[in-house]
């Protein structure tokens, strides 16, 4: 993969959104709990991705873009819940819902192109 590419650059972006969330909902929603999960998932996606990316083999490379796969799905939960207690307000929900979605997406295609590759 390029040294800079979309999803490694849309992951890094998704990531910030997801801290400054984190910082809201620390200091103006007093929630500590489901904001530290939030933060926990949605920042590995890109961590995962910059894993993927120095792989050692294919095989390597796409077990890591699997965990980035799956902490996405994981922070889409985390925005749902968080949303539909009242935490989030759906404008917010909505565009990071869309972010994650679009990481989804283009970590599904990648893995499968990788898949027909192995």
């Amino acid at each position: 993969m390029k040294e800079n590419n979309l999803i490694r650059n849309k992951s890094y972006l998704f990531a910030l959104k997801i801290i400054n969330i984190y910082k809201f909902l620390q200091e103006e929603k007093r929630e500590f709990l489901l904001s530290k999960q939030l933060l926990r998932s949605g920042t590995s996606i890109g961590a995962n991705i910059e894993e993927a990316i120095g792989g050692q083999s294919k095989k390597d490379f796409y077990a890591k873009l699997s965990i980035a796969y799956k902490e996405s799905r994981e922070t889409h939960y985390w925005i749902r819940l968080l949303r539909d207690s009242g935490y989030l307000n759906a404008e917010t929900a909505k565009q990071l819902l869309e972010d994650c979605d679009e990481l989804l997406r283009i970590l599904g295609s990648i893995q499968l192109t990788i898949q027909k590759k192995l």
